[in-house]
């Protein structure tokens, strides 16, 4: 992991860039499938658990008809300043990617800066 978190940028010295290196990992989704997903919330109590599976029923039945999208998205994950896993997606698109392996290297670049008014 490399992390450069005292480089102002050249268009404005008051933005600071922070640079982190993880893993992605590319794989295919089908379209509409990112609405299932059980939050911790769902599990609070049996009726929230049941709504939740009532919730991820209707999005599978939605998707089910629309028929059938692939996606290619990675999955990303690094580790940050303070020493946490972070995790997130991204869009590849419908098109597969031009990587020869479903394993690839991630740069995440993080620009902080203030907005102007």
């Amino acid at each position: 992991m490399r992390k450069e978190g005292d480089e102002p940028t050249s268009v404005n010295p008051n933005k600071k860039l922070a640079i982190f290196e993880g893993d992605a990992r590319v794989g295919e989704i089908m379209q509409g499938i990112q609405a299932i997903q059980l939050r911790p919330e769902d599990l609070s109590s049996p009726i929230a658990l049941q709504m939740a599976l009532s919730r991820m029923y209707e999005a599978v039945m939605k998707m089910l008809e629309s028929g059938p999208k692939k996606r290619y998205i990675a999955e990303v994950r690094f580790t940050d300043s303070l020493g946490n896993q972070v995790s997130f997606a991204v869009d590849l698109g419908e098109a597969p990617p031009p990587f020869s392996k479903d394993k690839v290297k991630a740069r995440i670049i993080v620009e902080i800066y203030e907005e102007e008014e």
